[in-house]
C-alpha cells in the first residue's frame, strides 16, 4: 500500500473509535451517574527522508496520521432524579463514591442507588460496599434501619446517633479514571473530601449526562465521514487502475 492508503486507514480507525464511544454513550443515556465520554486524538507526523535522488519532495516529506490518544470524561453533572428512597443520593458537585467490589478492589461510581445488605453494610444496587471517609465499609445496626437519614455532608445517622460519613473522592484530573465495563470506574491518586467540601442530595440519584440528540448527531457525522472515506478510497483505486493500464499500454 502507498502512503495515501495508510493515511486513509488511520482516519478510518479513528472513526471506528468515535463510533464505539458514541454507541456506548447512547446505550447509557438512561444509566444513573453515567458520564459521557469523548475521544481524544493526536496528530502523528511521519517525516519522509532519504538520500538523493530518492529524497521525497519537500511538500510531501511530512505525512500526518491520526493516532488514538484516550477518551476523556464529560464532567458536567446529570439531572437530579427523585426516587423517594432516603438512602438514594446524588453528589451535588465534583467527586465519586468510593466502593469495594466483590474482589475487595477499590472502584468509583456516581450511581447513588444505595441499600443495606443482609450483612448490615451500606452497599450499591450492585452489591459493592460503600466506603466512609476513612476507606472502610459502613456498618448499619439492625435497629437503625427505620430511622436512617443522610445529611448534606454525607453523614449517615439514625435515631441512635451518627453511624459514619459517606466518603466522596475527587481527582485532579478525571481522565485518571477509566471504565471497567461493570458500571464502575477504576482510578488512583484521589483525595477524600472533608465534610465542609461535600454536598450530597438524598432521596434521588444523578441521571446520565448524555444528550441523546447530540449523540445521534455524532453518529450521523461519523456515517458521513465513513462515506467520504470510502469515496476517497475508490478514487485512489481508480487512479491506480488508470496508472497500471497506461503502463501496460506503454509496455
Amino acid at each position: 500500500m502507498d502512503i495515501s492508503t495508510y493515511v486513509l486507514l488511520s482516519h478510518e480507525q479513528a472513526l471506528r473509535r468515535r463510533l464505539d464511544i458514541a454507541a456506548n454513550n447512547m446505550a447509557n443515556s438512561e444509566t444513573a451517574g453515567f458520564r459521557r465520554e469523548a475521544p481524544v486524538f493526536h496528530e502523528y507526523v511521519e517525516t519522509m527522508e532519504g538520500p538523493p535522488p530518492r529524497e521525497a519532495p519537500r511538500d510531501a516529506r511530512a505525512t500526518r496520521f491520526v493516532q488514538d490518544y484516550r477518551a476523556r470524561l464529560d464532567t458536567r453533572s446529570g439531572a437530579f432524579q427523585p426516587t423517594g428512597n432516603p438512602l438514594d443520593i446524588m453528589i451535588d458537585g465534583p467527586g465519586w463514591l468510593a466502593v469495594h467490589d466483590a474482589g475487595g478492589e477499590t472502584a468509583y461510581t456516581r450511581a447513588g442507588f444505595l441499600k443495606v445488605s443482609e450483612a448490615g453494610e451500606l452497599v450499591t444496587s450492585g452489591g459493592a460496599k460503600v466506603l466512609d471517609e476513612g476507606g472502610q465499609p459502613i456498618a448499619i445496626p439492625p435497629d437503625a434501619l427505620p430511622t436512617l437519614a443522610i445529611a448534606p455532608d454525607g453523614t449517615l445517622s439514625a435515631q441512635t446517633g451518627p453511624l459514619g460519613r459517606i466518603g466522596v473522592t475527587v481527582f485532579e484530573d478525571d481522565s485518571a479514571l477509566s471504565q471497567r465495563g461493570d458500571g464502575l470506574m477504576a482510578g488512583s491518586g484521589g483525595r477524600s473530601l472533608g465534610a465542609n467540601e461535600t454536598r450530597i442530595r438524598s432521596g434521588g440519584v444523578e441521571g446520565s449526562n448524555v444528550q441523546p440528540i447530540s449523540e445521534t448527531t455524532e453518529l450521523i457525522d461519523i456515517l458521513r465521514s465513513y462515506q467520504s472515506s470510502m469515496a476517497i478510497s475508490k478514487a485512489i483505486d481508480d487512479l491506480r487502475r488508470d496508472a497500471i493500464g497506461r503502463l501496460g499500454r506503454i509496455g
